[in-house]
């Protein structure tokens, strides 16, 4: 069996987009046209081809226009749908998606980010390691806007540095994560929660680990990225763009 077989995902999908509405203004992030496609439909292709078979989409802005563009299934992976009424945070979502993540761990990728990874290295890597908490990492050549995380010999993530503090190469937080199911268990509900600033760095000292095997990033969260997410695309599939967004 696949290592991802039995594991469901959650897409953290329900996010406002308010930086991004001077080029997406009808629409959540994840619907954004890159290339002829939805940019979640990008995420959707590398769940399904890491073998899972189950995902939750936690919805918020526009919700019903996420649940009518992917229906109930998407390349052989059966789509079910969180629908926050105001905003939770990233925390807050998966605490409000928790009775449907039937997995541990929960494999969580956020929905407006991409990042090549080896999901299947990497969940044989969280399991090997008895990880409570995993986060896939990628390299940039400059940290500032995302923050930096620094991890020991052995994958033990040792801090998270705030955007803006350092600048130059380092590793990030990839926004893929394996988080197993006690940690959302023991979130707070019914409240916005960050992951990233909320509960990992809690866990720091306490079974949180990052693996920097991702390759290619890309974050279309603010304009300028998003019209770069074409030629991303079209470069990893050896391809050229279409053409502009729209």
């Amino acid at each position: 069996m696949a290592p991802l077989t039995g594991i469901t995902a959650a897409v953290l999908a329900g996010g406002l987009g308010t930086r991004l509405r001077e080029a997406v203004a009808d629409k959540p992030k994840v619907l954004a046209q890159v290339n002829g496609r939805p940019f979640l439909a990008y995420l959707l292709d590398t769940l399904a081809g890491a073998g899972v078979r189950r995902a939750i989409l936690c919805t918020g802005y526009l919700a019903d226009q996420v649940r009518t563009a992917f229906g109930t299934e998407f390349g052989g992976v059966e789509l079910l749908y969180s629908q926050e009424e105001s905003p939770l945070g990233t925390g807050g979502a998966l605490s409000l998606a928790l009775p449907l993540l039937d997995s541990s761990p929960v494999l969580v990728l956020n929905g407006d980010s991409f990042c090549d990874a080896d999901l299947a290295l990497f969940a044989r890597q969280h399991l090997a390691c008895g990880a409570a908490a995993s986060l896939v990492l990628a390299r940039v050549a400059d940290v500032a806007r995302y923050g930096a995380v620094e991890t020991s010999g052995d994958g033990t993530i040792t801090s998270f540095e705030e955007k803006g503090r350092r600048r130059g190469d380092g590793l990030i937080n990839a926004g893929i994560y394996l988080l197993e199911r006690f940690l959302i268990e023991g979130l707070p509900a019914g409240r916005a929660l960050s992951l990233e600033k909320e509960l990992f760095p809690g866990l720091i000292g306490h079974g949180l680990y990052g693996f920097a095997q991702g390759g290619k990033f890309i974050d279309i969260g603010i304009p300028a990225d998003y019209y770069a997410a074409g030629a991303f695309f079209a470069d990893r599939r050896g391809l050229r763009p279409s053409g502009g967004q729209t």
